[in-house]
């Protein structure tokens, strides 16, 4: 399987402060490349455990007695951590968003660049599709998809439009939806109008947001104090809920303060927040738009 250079590979395993004789979790392993690169860091007697529900990622394997490669998504972190006898760890790595191998395979149906079938299934195993999300969703669905997955200004007319065009005949590939929605996709902005579409379906179709809640909940719990979380995102959506995470341990509101007026929180920033070289988004066009944050258990 073709995979693409880790983003931000060194600043991210930098991040987690690796001891020799840890215990980490890679949640998005794809390609392995920064799996290959906390493994490097380990000694002999530290062990690494990595997520991902895409059957692809499975060819990438690596063949080593301190590795354990689980095939799930990472919402679920904690009961599979459990089920290997582990409940503490060392540090968490997270690179968010869809692979760059995802967008490659056009019959994935991730990128705009190909004709394909509505799926953009990160799991193969999911029921929900993006055919099934452009053709079952009602009108008030979809305009809440687009607005606050995709942050459309013009989501209400997207979602009548689809709902008008799917009542003559069911949308099933990309390019069937690009024309139904053509109106909207004036020269200049298309590629800009129809990335935020293609993400807002494919945030719904992989419940994106709520696993990644679910996931930085749990983080929270199986750190060790003074473990690292290192966490790589794509687009404001992602990276506002880790910011907050990060700061109060919470996603909305504020955390309750003493009688002294201060709060608990169980993260503390470590760092700014980085972003790539120049250097780096010329060789990896995907890297353009990543922002890492790290993070220290408390």
């Amino acid at each position: 399987m073709e995979y693409h250079n880790p983003v931000l590979l060194k600043e991210t395993v930098d991040g987690l402060n690796i001891k020799s004789d840890g215990i980490y979790v890679d949640v998005t392993f794809g390609g392995g490349g920064h799996s290959k690169e906390i493994l490097r860091r380990l000694g002999p007697h530290g062990k690494l455990f990595a997520f991902d529900q895409d059957e692809d990622a499975w060819a990438n394997a690596i063949d080593d007695d301190r590795f354990t490669l689980i095939q799930e998504n990472f919402r679920y972190i904690k009961r599979f951590l459990r089920f290997h006898g582990v409940r503490k760890v060392d540090g968490i790595l997270a690179d968010l968003g869809v692979s760059s191998h995802q967008f490659d395979v056009p019959e994935r149906g991730f990128s705009t660049r190909f004709e394909a079938k509505l799926d953009m299934r990160m799991s193969q195993q999911n029921e929900l599709d993006a055919y099934r999300v452009i053709n079952e969703y009602d009108d008030v669905a979809l305009k809440q998809m687009f607005l606050d997955y995709g942050e459309l200004k013009q989501a209400p007319a997207l979602a009548r439009t689809i709902v008008e065009a799917r009542s003559k005949k069911p949308i099933q590939t990309t390019e069937e939806l690009k024309v139904v929605l053509a109106k909207y996709l004036p020269g200049h902005l298309s590629n800009k109008i129809l990335a935020q579409i293609y993400q807002a379906i494919r945030i719904e179709v992989n419940q994106e947001m709520e696993v990644l809640k679910e996931f930085l909940e749990q983080t929270n719990e199986l750190l060790n104090p003074g473990g690292r979380l290192s966490v790589i995102s794509y687009h404001s959506l992602e990276d506002r809920l880790v910011k907050r995470f990060v700061k109060n341990g919470m996603f909305e509101g504020e955390p309750e303060r003493d009688f002294f007026g201060n709060f608990s929180v169980p993260f503390k920033n470590i760092g700014k927040l980085i972003v790539p070289s120049e250097e780096e988004i010329k060789i990896n066009n995907r890297a353009r738009s990543a922002k890492l944050r790290i993070a220290e258990k408390n």
